[in-house]
C-alpha cells in the first residue's frame, strides 16, 4: 500500500514540475511572477493568485498578470484585464465572465446582486458592490466595475 502511495505522489510531483516549467516558459515577460506550488507576485506578496494550473488559465485567456487585483479588502486575485480584447475579467473558483464597453447589467444578472443576505447588507452597506439593473459600461472603468461586481457575487 505504501508503494502505491509513493508512486502516486511521484507522478503528482512530476506533473506539478511539468506545469511549473510550462508556466515559466509562457510567463517569461513577467519577471516579478514566481511559480512553485502557487503563483507569487513579488510586488504584492499578500495577494494569492492561484496555483500553476490557474496561472496557465490566466495566460491562455490573455489576462495580463500585472493587472490582477483582489476585491476591496480581499487577498485573492479575482479580476484582470485582457489588453487584446479590451475587456475586464471577473472570476472565482466557480465561474468567470468578461466585460467590455457596451455591456449592460440585466435583470437577474450576477452583477446586480451582491450574494449577501439583505439583513447583512443593512448592517454592512459598504459590502454591497452590486450594480443597478440597466447599468451600461461606457468606459473600461465601468467594465472593471462590472467585473468587480461579478467576482463579488460569485465568490
Amino acid at each position: 500500500m505504501m508503494i502505491k502511495w509513493k508512486i502516486k505522489r511521484f507522478f503528482r510531483l512530476l506533473n506539478e514540475a511539468r506545469l511549473n516549467i510550462k508556466f515559466q516558459m509562457k510567463a517569461t515577460k513577467y519577471e516579478r511572477i514566481l511559480s512553485m506550488t502557487s503563483i507569487c507576485d513579488f510586488d504584492y506578496p499578500n495577494m494569492y493568485i492561484g496555483d500553476v494550473k490557474h496561472g496557465l488559465w490566466l495566460i491562455e485567456k490573455g489576462i495580463d498578470l500585472e493587472s490582477l487585483e483582489a476585491l476591496p479588502g480581499g487577498k485573492t486575485a479575482c479580476i484582470g484585464f485582457n489588453r487584446k480584447e479590451q475587456k475586464w475579467y471577473g472570476w472565482s473558483h466557480r465561474a468567470y465572465h468578461e466585460f467590455g464597453i457596451g455591456d449592460v447589467v440585466k435583470e437577474g444578472s450576477t452583477c446586480s446582486s451582491s450574494g449577501y443576505l439583505p439583513e447583512y447588507l443593512k448592517v454592512h452597506p459598504e459590502k454591497d458592490l452590486s450594480l443597478p439593473v440597466g447599468f451600461v459600461a461606457k468606459t473600461l472603468l465601468d467594465a472593471k466595475k462590472m467585473a468587480i461586481a461579478y467576482a463579488d457575487s460569485v465568490s
